[in-house]
Order: C-alpha cells, then sequence, then structure tokens
C-alpha cells in the first residue's frame, strides 16, 4: 500500500483560516512567473506571518500542535532541559510520557538539535509544534532570567562539577553532555553578539576561545585545557569531519538553529605544535542585508553602481583583502539583477548563501572542480552574468575575459589594496593590457569601518590634531562636529555597534582605458582616476567621519594614504 499523500500545505493554511482561496491563487500566480516556495509568497504578501507558515509545515509534517498559553508544565518536566539549553534551542519541555520527552519548537525544519537534546536530557525526546512568540513568553513564565542571565562562567562551573572527561576516547568526549552544552552556549553567545568567527586555539598552558565582532576579536572566559580536545572534536562530529586524524588540515560545514536563528558555520581546522586549531566562519543571513541600498553606498555611488548593473557585457572587480565585505557587495549586485528574464551562474569557494533564482556552483578542487574547469562549462550553458568568486591565476582572468568579449557581464572579486592596483594585478598576472582596456567596466575597493553605537553617541569638536591624523586642511574642520561611542550595555562597551562599508569607485573611462593600454604604472592610474571623479577610500572614510557614521580612528586603521 503506498504511503499517504501528504497534505498541500496551501489548504492546510486555509483549514486553519490563515487564508482564503483567493490569497491561494493570487501566491500561485506569483510563483508561475517568478518561482519560490508558496508559503513565503504569502508572507512577502502580507498574507501571512512566519509563526503561522511554520505552525502549517508542522502539521503538514505530522507534528502536534500544543497551545504553550494553555499548558500546565509540571515543574520535573521543567527541570529535564537546563535554562540556558532552553534559550539556546528556543525550546520548551511540555511533558513526559513513557520516558519520552515531548518539547516545543517553532521552526519544523530545524529538528536536528533533538539530538542535543538526547544527549543532554539522557532520554528520547520527540518534536512538537507551537507559536513562536508563545515560545518566548512560556520560556519566561517557566525559566524566569535564569536562561537570560546565563554567563560562560556559569557553564564552565557546571562542567567542572561533572569531573573530568576522557580525551582519549574522542568519539565518547564528543559526546558528553558537558561538552555538547559548553559547545552550544559557546555558540549561542557568539551569535547573539553577531559574531563573523569563532576560534578555538591550543596552546601550551591554556586553551583560548575568541570571537569576532565587527572584525575585532574578543576573548571568552578560557575553558580548561583539558577540554581542547573533546570541544574541537564536537565540532568535528558536527561538521562531519574525521575526528581522528588530527595531521591534516579538514575542511566543513555545520547548518544548525541557535537562538532561534537558523545558521551555517563554515569549519577550519588545522593541526598546530599544541593541537588542531579550529575556526568556525558564522554565516547567518539575518545579519547580512544583501541590498544596495543598505550595505553604505552614498546616493552617488548607487547611481554608479546602478549604471554598472545596466551594461550588457564587461568585468566588474570588487577588491579589497579578507574581511572586507566583497562578498556582500558581490550578492547585493546580484540580487539587484536578479529576476526571471536573466540566467545568472556563480562559481563559489565555498557557496555562503543560498541566492533564489541563482545557480550556484561550489568549487572543489580536490576532484577537479576548479574555477577554471567550471567556467569553461558555463559558458555554454547560456548565461547573461556571471559570478567568478575570486580572480586567482591566470587561467581563471582569461576565461571571465573571454566571457566578457563573448557578450557576459561578469562578476568577480582580488585582494589588492585599492582600485588602481587591481589593474596593476591583472597585468602581473598575464592579462595582456589591451584585453583588460577592452573588457573592464569597473572596480570597487571597500573596507568595513564600525559604526558609532547610536545609543551611547556623543558629540565633540574636532581640535587640529584631528586634521594632521586624516590629512586634510584644519580650514575644512570649521563648524564640523564629529562623534564616538562612550560604551554601554548595548554595544558591550566598545562604543561601536554594527559596521558599514567604505567604497573607491573606479569606472573606466576613455581616459583610462588609453592609460591601461600604454601600462601606465599604479600612481599615474590612480592620479588619472580621481581626476577622472574617483572618491579615494580615505576620502570616503572622511565623510562618514563629517556624516557623524564612525570615528577617526576606525578611517585612519583601515583606510590609507597614497605617497
Amino acid at each position: 500500500m503506498s504511503a499517504p499523500r501528504r497534505k498541500l500545505i496551501g489548504q492546510i493554511l486555509k483549514d486553519q483560516r490563515w487564508i482564503h482561496e483567493g490569497h491561494v491563487q493570487e501566491a500561485l500566480a506569483i510563483q508561475r512567473e517568478k518561482g519560490g516556495p508558496i508559503g513565503r509568497i504569502l508572507i512577502s504578501l502580507g498574507r501571512l506571518t512566519p509563526s503561522q507558515l511554520n505552525l502549517g509545515l508542522g502539521i503538514q509534517q505530522g507534528f502536534e500542535v500544543v497551545d504553550l498559553d494553555a499548558a500546565t508544565i509540571a515543574p520535573e518536566v521543567v527541570k529535564r532541559v537546563d535554562a540556558s539549553s532552553a534559550a539556546v534551542f528556543k525550546v520548551v519541555p511540555v511533558k513526559e510520557e513513557d520516558g519520552t520527552l515531548w518539547v516545543a519548537l517553532a521552526d519544523p525544519l530545524n529538528v536536528h538539535f533533538l539530538d542535543e537534546l538526547r544527549v543532554l536530557s539522557g532520554c528520547e525526546v520527540r518534536g512538537m509544534i507551537a507559536d513562536a512568540d508563545a515560545i518566548e513568553r512560556k520560556l519566561k513564565q517557566i525559566y524566569g532570567d535564569a536562561g537570560a542571565g546565563v554567563s560562560m562562567k556559569g557553564v564552565l562551573d557546571e562542567v567542572r562539577k561533572g569531573g573530568p572527561i576522557d580525551a582519549s576516547d574522542k568519539e565518547a568526549a564528543a559526546h558528553a553532555a558537558p561538552v555538547v552544552k559548553l559547545l552550544n552556549f559557546i555558540l549561542f553567545q557568539a551569535i547573539r553578539d553577531t559574531a563573523s568567527d569563532i576560534h578555538f586555539e591550543p596552546f601550551e598552558h591554556e586553551f583560548k576561545v575568541r570571537y569576532r565582532v565587527d572584525g575585532v576579536l574578543y576573548e571568552m572566559e578560557p575553558p580548561p585545557l583539558s577540554l581542547a580536545i573533546p570541544l574541537i572534536s564536537r565540532v568535528k562530529v558536527m561538521a562531519n569531519l574525521d575526528i581522528a586524524e588530527t595531521r591534516v588540515p579538514q575542511d566543513g560545514r555545520i547548518e544548525l538553529a541557535i537562538g532561534g536563528k537558523a545558521v551555517d558555520l563554515r569549519v577550519s581546522t588545522l593541526p598546530t605544535l599544541h593541537g588542531e586549531s579550529c575556526v568556525l566562519r558564522v554565516l547567518d543571513r539575518s545579519v547580512v542585508a544583501l541590498d544596495l541600498s543598505r550595505i553604505g553606498l552614498t546616493e552617488a555611488d548607487k547611481k554608479t553602481i546602478d549604471g554598472l548593473l545596466d551594461k550588457p557585457h564587461g568585468i566588474v572587480l570588487v577588491t579589497g583583502p579578507t574581511g572586507s565585505g566583497k562578498t556582500t557587495t558581490l550578492y547585493s549586485m546580484l540580487n539587484q539583477t536578479n529576476d526571471p528574464s536573466m540566467k545568472i551562474i556563480t562559481t563559489e569557494d565555498p557557496v555562503e548563501y543560498d541566492l533564489e533564482g541563482i545557480v550556484q556552483i561550489p568549487i572543489n578542487e580536490e576532484i577537479g572542480v576548479t574555477y577554471g574547469a567550471v567556467l569553461r562549462t558555463i559558458l555554454r550553458q547560456d548565461p547573461d552574468i556571471i559570478l567568478v568568486g575570486e580572480t586567482r591565476d591566470l587561467e581563471t582572468a582569461k576565461i571571465a575575459i573571454e566571457a566578457s568579449l563573448t557578450g557576459h557581464l561578469v562578476f568577480s572579486t582580488l585582494h589588492t589594496n585599492d582600485a588602481a592596483s587591481a589593474v596593476v594585478r591583472l597585468i602581473d598576472l598575464g592579462i595582456p593590457s589591451y584585453l583588460l582596456a577592452a573588457t573592464l567596466n569597473a572596480i570597487v575597493a571597500q573596507r568595513l569601518v564600525r559604526r558609532i553605537c547610536r545609543n551611547c553617541r556623543k558629540e565633540y569638536e574636532p581640535g587640529p590634531e584631528v586634521a594632521a591624523q586624516i590629512e586634510i586642511d584644519p580650514a575644512e574642520l570649521k563648524g564640523k562636529r564629529f562623534a564616538f561611542g562612550e560604551g554601554c550595555e548595548e554595544c558591550g562597551r566598545t562604543g561601536y555597534k554594527g559596521r558599514v562599508a567604505v567604497f573607491e569607485i573606479l569606472v573606466i573611462t576613455p581616459r583610462l582605458r588609453r592609460a591601461i593600454l600604454e601600462n601606465w604604472p599604479q600612481g599615474q592610474l590612480r592620479t588619472l582616476a580621481v581626476e577622472e571623479g574617483m572618491l579615494p577610500l580615505r576620502d570616503a572614510g572622511v565623510r562618514r567621519i563629517f556624516e557623524g557614521v564612525t570615528t577617526v580612528e576606525e578611517i585612519v586603521r583601515e583606510t590609507f594614504i597614497e605617497g
């Protein structure tokens, strides 16, 4: 006998009386034209809330729906899940029957953490579905502020009370409840503070855990050195890496929900003198705005970029050091050009975010899926726009140029300090200057600088020493008021909250094409670019200081003066 057919999500949502048939037909018409899941379309139309969609998906998958506002939860059931784990996973223990603990969750697609709860609670765990707001209310009701007030020190004290963990058996150590709890808390705290990277670093006499927020590393309370192997083994288990192999670097990926957020973690391990170092790159779509109007472009810069995106062919390069926001800028450009009339293909190492409607290809050099090999095939897939994750070598650069010459718009990244040096870099790779002059549309150099915290922002009148710092005429400071952050709870006493990009956009004009063709040196190219209207990075940064967005210290740290 065949399995019963699952009910369509549209029908379930109608059964719950959240939408009616007209809403379904409206969403289906958009789906036929633009694609995409019908639930997300209904949310975008304002016909449905994300919580209602999750409840509907839970019903579709056979979850029992629980009304937490009306539920009475026994104290012994509450004790089965500690406050910090409940806060990390956003789950509420509801009942216990025949040795099985039932917990309420908001998103039926994020059930993988039930395995973590099985380790922590020591029993079988099953999921129920509930409203996200109701979960928040119930967590506060049954745990009070215990979950919110939990600290690294508190979690470490609990781990120490559990006694020593045998690190010789890596598999067992990786599944030990204290190790699972500690790692979950580290991830929760880092993601709550919008960290971009988490570092686990064993040294001879200590084990450091640090995370990077707004480009700056902060150190957590250090766990005991004895937990280095168990914690890193736990990460490797979650990333499906070989925990027995510690002599060679390994790379992997973890998908999970922490604190109610779905995040991807890119995992990299590296053998060091005192054990494996492990770095997790946090890819949290909720803190990344893939929208050109929200990444820090001025109105003039936005107009320039819009013009570049309207070009039928040619190359647009985004350049800057690692961590300067190049990928976010490129994805924002692709998002703006993404519509059903355009075929967009990307080659990335690795694919950082899934973009709906765009064909994304992960590079895997171990099996021969290189940029060069993939790009040759891509040209036979009839794309309009191509993204090359990184122009690393002559082969990749040549194919990108070939693609632009045959009528494609090509985006790529390069690691150089500024826009003018990208031209020199490509010529040094072996690209003939006549091909570069014929295909290059623009180069966007960028940096990320920290924003002044809006909550503790204070203004001051800059003195002449400030003009010397940013190398401008003191007369330009007349009547100007700069700002800084005093430091508060909201910004973690740093005075900064979030980051904004600063751009240097070099559009290739006829004069610049001739200069590239004639192999002008970098300094002369830069001078000509400024004459042709390019605003240098430092000057763009100074404008952000004048606007009160960032500080003198940030611009001096992140940009440089061209000598």
